[in-house]
């Protein structure tokens, strides 16, 4: 990893799992820090309500959907001059939410190694975020901002889901080593509703930006 005074801080990933806040860190650290934003398509996504009906017909087909999405965005962030902030990370597509579903039994082994070899090739040619900010959380935190934005198809999300899905983020993020990270626990700071716990985390993020790229 080059830490040389003039590299350019140009990506920052938000890792979190659903429901963590990763749209509402997103949109505040990029209006604090005048970053552009990459959102998760979650609006135009053509397989998502569907997925939440019928897992395992759709679970390979939005799992693609999202790689190649984020895939895209990289794309554009790496070849572009702007920093960028991105709500959710490539990564967290092949080792979070791809593999909990063939755990599952909602994707079947054909169809992950066939989505791990695509994601293995798409990451022979791009480069890791600058940053990582992880937002931890707890199930009752998820589920409450869950149900606080009302999204028709994530009322059948089952709890036993959402808990594999948290298992498999502490275990991710205990052995992530591409980037310098920040790990926000949204337990602890509220950075939706109260603004002195979101000026905490501000400090964090300048403290590991200035750390690596102005020294």
């Amino acid at each position: 990893m080059d830490l040389s005074p003039t590299k350019k801080l140009k990506h920052i990933g938000i890792a979190g799992n659903i429901g963590a806040g990763k749209t509402s860190l997103c949109t505040q650290l990029a209006k604090h820090f005048n970053w552009e934003i990459h959102y998760e398509d979650t609006e135009s996504n053509p397989y998502l309500n569907d997925f939440y009906y019928d897992m395992q017909r759709w679970s390979f087909n939005l799992q693609v959907y999202f790689l190649n999405s984020r895939f895209e965005q990289i794309l554009e962030i790496q070849s572009g001059q702007k920093t960028t902030i991105q709500d959710r990370t490539i990564y967290e597509d092949a080792h979070i939410f791809a593999p909990n579903l063939h755990e599952m039994g909602l994707m079947h082994k054909r169809d992950f190694e066939n989505y791990f070899n695509l994601f293995k090739i798409m990451m022979s040619t791009i480069k890791p975020p600058d940053l990582l900010i992880y937002i931890k959380a707890s199930i009752p935190t998820l589920v409450s901002r869950i149900q606080a934005r009302g999204r028709d198809y994530e009322g059948n999300m089952s709890l036993d889901y959402l808990k594999k899905l948290n298992n498999r983020y502490e275990q991710w993020i205990k052995t992530y080593k591409e980037s310098p990270m920040v790990i926000v626990d949204a337990d602890q700071l509220d950075f939706i509703n109260r603004p002195e716990d979101m000026g905490l985390i501000i400090e964090k993020v300048n403290a590991q930006t200035t750390g690596l790229f102005n020294t």
